[in-house]
C-alpha cells in the first residue's frame, strides 16, 4: 500500500536521512497507516457486535442492549475531542496515541477474559424458557470496565492518529493525501471487521473473535512505538482554549473602541495586521494607553496580539460549515439503519446455500468508499488538476459528497417505492413477508453514498486542519468524529419524531412508507446544499496554498 502513494518511494530515502534532524516524511507513513489499520479492525471488531454479545452473553433485553450500545457508540464519538484538546494543549498527538492504544488492549484483554471465563457472565438461558439469569454487580462492573477502557482508548486513537499522520508532512498536497489514506484505511478495516471479525464471533467463539482484536491492537501498538526515532514530535504550548477566551473577553473590554485601520495601532508579533472580516474583534488587539510596558510586558486577558486575532476568527468563520456537515451526515445516518431493516424484508440468497446478513449490506458502502477514496487520489484529483491548473480544493470536495448524498437518497426511495409496490401486490415469499425482490437492489444507493463519502469525509478533515490555528490542529480532525457522533443522536431523534408525527415507520414497514422518509431526506439535503454553497461563497481561505506554484488559492465552491 505504501508504495502506491504518491512521492513514496522517491521521498522515503531522502527523509530517512532527514530524520535525524527534524522527522517527518513518508518514512513515517507505514507506520502510521499499518497502526491506523490493527487499531481500527480491533475497535471495530468488538464495537459492530456489542449488542449480540449482551443478549446472548449476558442476557441483556434488546433495547437496554441497543440503548447500551448507541451510548457507547456516541461516547467513542466524543472521546476524540477530549484527546485532541490534551494533545494540542498539555501533551502532543505522539503521546496520546501511544497511552490510548495502550488503555484500548487493555480494555480489550478484560472484555475477553469476560468471554472466556464462565465466572465473568451469568449463566445461559434455559431452552424454551424466559427465564434468565441477571448478571451480578461483579460480572457487570467488569464488563462496563472493559466497554469503558476500550472505548477511551479507541476515542483517543481515531483522530488523534490523524493529526499526528498529517503533521509529518510539509505540503498541503501530501497532508490532503494522507488524509485520503487514512479514510481509505478507516474503511478498509471496517470491511474487515464487519466480516471475518464479527463471522468468527458469531460462527467460532466470542473468545477467539475477542482473542484477534487483541492480536490486532497489541501489533498496531508494538508498531507505532518501534516508529517513534522517526515522527515529527509536535509540541503542545498550553491551551489553545484560553488564547481563545481571552479576545472575546479583550474585545467586550474595549467594546466602545474605535477600530482603527493603522497596523501601528495593533500589537503583532509579527508583520501581520488584522483583517476586515469579524472587525469587532479587532479590538482585542488594539493598543491602548499604556497597556504595552516598554519591557514588552501587558495584561493578555486587556491585550492580545492580532494572531491570536485571527486563529480566534478563523474557529469562528469554519462554525457555519460544520453545521452543514451535521446536517449532510444525519441522512446518512439514518440511511444505514433503515437499509438493515429493509434488508430484513427483501429476498437475501445468493445460490441455495447462502443468505446474506442484513446488518453485512452495509460493507458495500465502506468498500466504495475505499475503492473511490483511491480512484480520485490517483486519477480523478490530478486529471482535475491537470485540466484547470488547481487542485481539487475541500470545500468543492465536501460539495460533491453533497450532491452524491442527495442522490443515494433519491435512488433508496425509488428502490423502496418498487419493493412496496411487490409486496402490495401480493409477491411474497412462501409463508414469510419477504419480498420477491433481491437486497441486490440496495447496492447501488449504497456505492453511491460510498462514493459521496469518498469526497466529503477527507474533505472535512482537510478543511479543518488547514484552516485551524496550528496550535489547535488535533481539535479540528476531532470534529468530524464530533459531528459524527452528534448525527448518531440526532439521526434518532429524527427517526423517533417520524415514528410520533406518522404512520410512515411502523414496526413493519411494509405496512409503512419509508420512500418517503427517504424524499424528505432528499429535500432537507438540497436545503442543506444550498446553505452549503453560500456559506462556501462567502467563506475565504486562510491556509490553502497550491504546493506546485506556491500561490495563494481562493477559490470556493461556487467557482468550479
Amino acid at each position: 500500500m505504501a508504495s502506491s502513494v504518491p512521492g513514496y518511494a522517491e521521498t522515503a530515502m531522502s527523509a530517512d536521512s532527514n530524520t535525524k534532524h527534524r522527522g517527518g516524511g513518508w518514512i513515517t507513513f507505514p507506520f502510521m497507516i499499518v497502526t491506523l489499520l490493527g487499531l481500527t479492525i480491533a475497535s471495530w471488531g468488538w464495537l459492530l457486535n456489542l449488542i449480540v454479545y449482551l443478549i446472548e452473553e449476558f442476557n441483556v433485553k434488546s433495547i437496554a442492549a441497543a440503548q447500551i450500545s448507541n451510548i457507547v457508540s456516541g461516547c467513542i464519538c466524543m472521546v476524540p475531542a477530549i484527546a485532541a484538546v490534551s494533545a494540542d494543549s498539555f501533551f502532543g498527538t505522539i503521546p496520546v496515541i501511544s497511552v490510548s492504544a495502550f488503555i484500548s488492549l487493555m480494555g480489550l484483554t478484560l472484555l475477553t477474559l469476560t468471554a472466556s471465563l464462565d465466572s465473568l457472565r451469568p449463566q445461559p438461558c434455559e431452552t424454551a424458557s424466559s427465564l434468565c439469569q441477571s448478571p451480578s454487580k461483579i460480572q457487570l462492573g467488569v464488563l462496563y470496565t472493559a466497554i469503558t477502557l476500550a472505548s477511551i482508548g479507541t476515542g483517543g486513537t481515531r483522530f488523534t492518529l490523524a493529526t499526528a499522520g498529517a503533521n509529518q508532512y510539509e505540503k498541503t498536497k501530501d497532508q490532503g493525501s494522507f488524509f485520503n489514506w487514512f479514510f481509505f484505511t478507516s474503511y478498509l478495516a471496517g470491511a474487515i471487521s464487519s466480516t471475518a471479525i464479527v463471522y468468527t464471533e458469531d460462527n467460532i467463539s466470542w473468545t477467539f473473535g475477542f482473542a484477534l482484536c487483541v492480536a490486532a491492537n497489541l501489533f498496531s501498538f508494538l508498531v507505532f512505538i518501534s516508529g517513534k526515532r522517526f515522527y515529527k514530535h509536535d509540541k503542545p504550548s498550553g491551551s489553545p482554549f484560553t488564547s481563545l477566551l481571552r479576545v472575546i473577553i479583550a474585545a467586550i473590554v474595549k467594546r466602545k473602541a474605535v477600530v482603527s485601520t493603522n497596523k501601528k495601532d495593533y500589537h503583532s508579533e509579527s508583520t501581520v495586521i488584522p483583517t476586515e472580516r469579524l472587525r469587532f474583534f479587532n479590538r482585542a488587539a488594539l493598543k491602548q494607553g499604556d497597556e504595552v510596558k516598554p519591557e514588552g510586558i501587558h495584561n493578555p486577558w486587556r491585550l492580545c496580539s492580532v494572531e491570536q486575532v485571527e486563529d480566534f476568527k478563523a474557529v469562528i468563520r469554519i462554525i457555519p460549515l460544520a453545521l452543514a456537515i451535521i446536517f449532510l451526515s444525519t441522512p446518512i445516518a439514518m440511511q444505514l439503519s433503515l437499509i438493515v431493516l429493509q434488508g430484513l424484508v427483501m429476498d437475501r440468497r445468493l445460490g441455495p446455500h447462502f443468505k446474506i446478513p442484513a446488518g453485512s449490506v452495509q460493507v458495500i458502502t465502506l468498500l466504495s468508499t475505499c475503492l473511490f477514496i483511491i480512484v480520485n487520489d490517483r486519477f480523478l484529483y490530478p486529471f482535475y488538476q491537470k485540466l484547470t491548473g488547481k487542485f481539487l480544493t475541500p470545500l468543492q470536495r465536501v460539495g460533491t459528497g453533497h450532491v452524491f448524498n442527495i442522490l443515494s437518497m433519491a435512488v433508496t426511495a425509488i428502490v423502496e417505492a418498487k419493493r412496496l409496490k411487490i409486496v402490495e401486490n401480493g409477491h411474497l415469499l412462501e409463508s414469510s413477508s419477504v419480498a420477491d425482490m433481491s437486497v441486490l437492489w440496495l447496492f447501488p444507493p449504497l456505492v453511491i453514498v460510498g462514493i459521496g463519502e469518498a469526497f466529503h469525509f477527507p474533505g472535512n478533515v482537510a478543511l479543518c486542519y488547514q484552516e485551524f490555528p496550528e496550535s489547535m490542529r488535533s481539535t479540528a480532525t476531532s470534529i468530524t468524529s464530533v459531528v459524527i457522533g452528534i448525527c448518531f443522536y440526532t439521526s434518532t431523534g429524527l427517526i423517533d419524531l417520524i415514528q410520533r408525527t406518522t404512520a410512515w415507520l411502523p414496526d413493519d414497514i411494509n405496512h409503512g412508507r419509508v420512500d418517503n422518509v427517504y424524499w424528505v431526506l432528499v429535500i432537507g439535503g438540497v436545503l442543506n446544499l444550498g446553505y452549503f454553497l453560500v456559506c462556501s461563497w462567502v467563506y475565504k481561505y486562510r491556509n490553502l496554498k497550491d504546493d506546485d506554484h506556491e500561490q495563494e488559492v481562493s477559490v470556493s465552491l461556487s467557482s468550479s
